[in-house]
């Protein structure tokens, strides 16, 4: 019997559809609170929403487990506090990497190893830094897992000394010889991203009688011409980012490329915390996906297609600082979301003689299938929605028809699910069934049956 049963259109829904030559969007998954929902179902919430790269702060075995076989590719952190011991003991890094890494991979995808997190922000672990990293990459290499998974640390924009205009970017002259230049060869030598986290919010905040605020949203503005190249600057984002670009050819490093770690905008604040807001927040982080998504660089770089994680999956109520630490999520706890935000380009369409926006498709070939990890009863819920009230073609898959084996309720759910997402263009939120089905970008593969591609 169909039930009554509405997809919902929710945020974040290209990101499967993103690749290196248009650019790559991904997400923080910080766990800093204690009311968010187990790993399992995060896992769930963003197979759900097409997104296929994650970053966390840790390696924690929950998660690692719980993102095996989901082709959700993860950047993992060896935490600040284990430098000290990863730089001083290769044993200690070999033990970290076969305790950490080769436990889980590679039905996780561990692509890249943070070692620590903005390090640089204290003195007294900043020496330990590139040992730790050139031990850890050892590791890497003694167990033939260094081509498959990166090393870099991530690097806060408070390790330049001057970032404007951006021409003028530079890495603080205390940073340049101990830390700087052995960690960009080591970088170079293992074709491995620097990871810089990047927040115009701050810029904003402690400047905003400078800087407009359309500047730092990604809205239309008169934009900002650099005086020592004559390039034109229409985001505060692309200004930083360049910065970092001039600091790194500064040093004799042009070639090692850029890959943005974390960068957000909070949705709530203090007082004190000028613009942080829902609208701005929303704004920010659409401008940022839509501008990311053209598949353009910055003005320094035009041809290097930006990569960047936003900061972060959900709202943590356990970070510590002011309001604003704790409201950066694009998720609530309950895995509603904070705010809209058209995570997909939009095409002008004429409705009842009026051009309304309206989400596209995914992009590519995709289809949709089963998630086999939730109960069956939902499971046939959602199948008895898509062969009934949601119009699905679902003839292949009665007994003697070409789809009917492999008889799984996972396979008939699949290719009933696929057949209403290619009915309905692969529009945006057509595939999710209340966490039931999720985007996949190869060709599902359930006996003889061959699924659709519709459009």
């Amino acid at each position: 019997m169909a039930v009554s049963f509405i997809p919902c259109f929710l945020i974040l829904s290209l990101f499967s559809a993103i690749d290196a030559h248009s650019g790559m969007i991904g997400v923080n998954y910080g766990r800093i609170a204690n009311n968010l929902p187990s790993p399992e179902k995060v896992v769930n919430l963003l197979k759900s929403q097409g997104i296929n790269r994650i970053k966390i702060f840790d390696t924690d075995k929950n998660v690692l487990t719980a993102l095996a076989n989901s082709r959700i590719k993860v950047i993992v952190a060896l935490p600040n506090e284990l430098l000290s011991s990863a730089a001083s003991h290769q044993s200690f890094a070999d033990n970290w990497i076969k305790t950490h890494i080769m436990s889980y991979f590679p039905a996780t995808e561990i692509e890249a190893i943070a070692v620590g997190n903005e390090v640089f922000v204290d003195p007294k672990i900043t020496p330990y830094l590139v040992s730790a990293m050139k031990n850890i990459h050892t590791s890497l290499v003694k167990y033939n897992l260094d081509k498959a998974i990166k090393i870099s640390s991530p690097i806060a924009l408070s390790a330049l000394a001057n970032s404007y205009p951006p021409s003028s970017g530079s890495f603080k002259p205390d940073l340049i010889e101990p830390v700087i230049k052995p960690m960009l060869a080591l970088l170079q030598q293992t074709s491995s991203f620097l990871m810089v986290n990047a927040y115009p919010f701050f810029a904003y905040a402690a400047n905003a009688d400078k800087i407009s605020l359309d500047y730092a949203l990604f809205k239309q503005n008169a934009g900002n011409i650099d005086s020592g190249t004559g390039l034109k600057y229409n985001s505060l984002f692309d200004a930083q980012i360049d910065a970092v670009y001039a600091a790194l050819s500064a040093v004799g490093f042009k070639g090692v490329k850029v890959m943005v770690t974390e960068t957000g905008w909070p949705s709530i604040g203090d007082e004190n915390e000028i613009g942080a807001s829902e609208s701005n927040a929303a704004a920010y982080n659409g401008g940022l996906v839509k501008r990311v998504l053209t598949g353009k660089g910055t003005p320094l770089r035009p041809t290097e297609p930006l990569n960047v994680y936003l900061f972060a999956l959900f709202n943590e109520n356990q970070k510590p600082g002011p309001t604003s630490e704790r409201n950066y999520g694009l998720f609530y706890p309950n895995e509603g979301k904070v705010y809209d935000v058209p995570f997909s380009r939009v095409r002008s369409t004429p409705v009842n003689g009026n051009r309304d926006k309206v989400p596209v498709a995914h992009e590519g070939h995709t289809w949709c299938v089963s998630n086999g990890e939730v109960a069956r009863e939902k499971l046939q819920e959602a199948l008895d929605y898509a062969c009934g009230e949601g119009g699905a073609d679902c003839r292949p898959i009665q007994p003697g028809a070409t789809c009917y084996h492999p008889e799984s309720l996972e396979a008939h759910a699949s290719y009933a699910f696929n057949s209403y997402y290619q009915k309905n263009s692969r529009r945006v939120g057509t595939c999710y069934f209340g966490g039931a089905a999720h985007v996949v970008t190869q060709p599902p593969r359930y006996g003889k049956c061959e699924f659709p591609t519709g459009h």
